[in-house]
């Protein structure tokens, strides 16, 4: 199933420990990029949700913020770190002799990195709950990228549609561009006052026809269109190998542009170029 590189997802969830608050934003990117933004206490759960991630997003420029409150309550049993304190003081003394004027809030620092030490099994507790709150929130987000992934399908597959009626019009038309060429060329010929070697002349027009040809051209756009089809409702990563579809899909418009001597199916081939163009949009925010 196609998904989509963009999406979002937020949760919230409170304890004894305070309050957690997850958010995660993804946007398109060639390959998968992470960014974390974590508060202190849980820093060393980086690379574990890292690989979370790596398993279950493939592409995409990914946003993590992880967001603590300490619950009020909870001060009453924190234990300060002697040591930390008595150098943060220190270095508070040393400051305020050159700002003679600036106080010091007390409540600031307790909330200074390293003074207050929690109670090992509340930290432990936190760090569960917060890779629980993590791996449901990024349940949240690639469901979201499969529910935008399920609306990219639908468009290609209407883009894919309106491809294959301007191939079934330009085939269609091949006949009469074909018969069209033949009679121009008869009235040429019959302003000549030379004789004309009839032999000689369906060599030539043989030629001519051969290459101003597009079957080929119609032939390749179709099996492009049945691909994308094929790639869209396998499940697996579609980005990448829906955008080597747009470039070929592309090269064959252009192919059939330059071979046509009519005026229509010139116009239907900038018809798919500008759908081609539409398509190609789309399919960069294809996972």
């Amino acid at each position: 199933m196609i998904a989509s590189m963009t999406g979002f997802a937020r949760r919230e969830i409170s304890g004894s420990w305070g309050t957690l608050v997850c958010e995660l934003r993804s946007v398109n990117h060639r390959f998968l990029e992470a960014g974390f933004r974590l508060p202190d206490e849980l820093r060393s759960a980086e690379g574990e949700l890292r690989q979370h991630l790596a398993r279950e997003v493939r592409r995409g420029k990914v946003d993590c913020v992880l967001s603590y409150r300490r619950a009020q309550a909870s001060e009453a049993g924190l234990e300060v770190d002697a040591q930390a304190l008595e150098r943060l003081l220190a270095r508070l003394k040393d400051i305020s002799r050159s700002f003679p004027a600036n106080t010091v809030n007390l409540v600031d620092v307790l909330r200074w990195p390293g003074v207050l030490k929690e109670d090992s099994s509340a930290g432990e507790e936190l760090m569960v709950a917060a890779k629980a709150l993590f791996g449901s929130t990024l349940e949240d987000l690639v469901a979201a990228r499969a529910r935008e992934g399920l609306r990219l399908k639908e468009i290609l597959e209407l883009r894919c549609a309106s491809l294959e009626e301007q191939v079934r019009q330009v085939r269609d038309r091949l006949p009469e561009v074909h018969t069209r060429m033949r009679t121009r060329l008869d009235d040429r010929l019959k302003e000549l006052t030379a004789s004309v070697d009839q032999d000689r002349l369906e060599q030539e027009l043989a030629l001519l026809l051969q290459r101003l040809d597009v079957d080929e051209e119609l032939d390749r756009l179709s099996g492009h269109i049945q691909e994308i089809r094929r790639v869209l409702a396998a499940n697996e990563p579609a980005g990448r190998r829906l955008d080597f579809l747009m470039q070929e899909l592309n090269r064959e418009a252009n192919t059939l542009s330059s071979k046509s001597q009519d005026l229509e199916t010139t116009r239907s081939a900038v018809d798919m170029k500008v759908v081609i163009e539409q398509m190609r949009e789309q399919v960069q925010n294809a996972e």
